[in-house]
C-alpha cells in the first residue's frame, strides 16, 4: 500500500468523522436543546461551541486533518487513478471545501460567534427569544446543508477506497 492510499484511508475516515460530528447536531444535540427555553438554549450552545472555540485539540486535528488530508490526497490521486477515480476525488474534495468546509466558515462559525456575544444574564425574554430567533434556523439550515454534503463526500470516499 503506498502514501496514496494511505492518504485516501485517511481522508475517508477523518471526512465521516466530520459527517458524523454533523449528523449528530443534526438529529440529536440540536433537535434536544430546541425543546429548552430561549435562555437555556442559548447557554446550552454557548457551552458546547465554546469547547470548540478554545481549540479542543482532538476536534481541530479531525476537523482541519480532514481538510488537509483530502486535498493531499486528491493532489497525490490525480495521474494514479483512472478518469472515474479521478473524477470522484476531485468531485469529493470541491463538494467537500465548498459544500461543508466554505458555509462553516462564512455562516456557521459568524453565527456561532454571534451567539457567543450574547450576555444571557443582561437580557431579558424579548432579547433571548430574538438572539435564539436570529440564530437557530439560519444555523440549522446550513447544518443539515452540511450534513448532507459530508455523507455524499464520505460515501464517495469509502466508494474509491474500495476501486484502489
Amino acid at each position: 500500500m503506498g502514501f496514496f492510499e494511505i492518504t485516501l484511508i485517511v481522508a475517508a475516515f477523518l471526512c465521516s468523522l466530520v459527517a458524523g460530528f454533523l449528523f449528530a447536531f443534526a438529529v440529536v444535540i440540536m433537535p434536544g436543546i430546541n425543546k429548552l427555553d430561549d435562555r437555556a438554549f442559548i447557554r446550552a450552545f454557548q457551552v458546547m461551541d465554546g469547547i470548540i472555540q478554545k481549540n479542543q485539540p482532538l476536534f481541530i486535528l479531525v476537523w482541519a486533518g480532514s481538510v488537509v488530508v483530502l486535498i493531499v490526497s486528491s493532489a497525490l490521486g490525480i495521474g494514479q487513478l483512472d478518469n472515474i477515480g479521478n473524477g470522484l476525488i476531485i468531485i469529493s474534495a470541491l463538494i467537500y471545501i465548498i459544500g461543508v468546509q466554505l458555509p462553516t466558515g462564512i455562516i456557521n462559525i459568524p453565527l456561532n460567534k454571534m451567539l457567543q456575544s450574547v450576555d444571557v444574564d443582561a437580557m431579558d425574554a424579548a432579547g433571548h427569544k430574538a438572539a435564539r430567533e436570529s440564530f437557530e434556523p439560519r444555523w440549522n439550515r446550513w447544518n443539515n446543508i452540511r450534513t448532507v454534503l459530508a455523507c455524499l463526500v464520505s460515501v464517495l470516499l469509502i466508494l474509491l477506497v474500495f476501486r484502489i
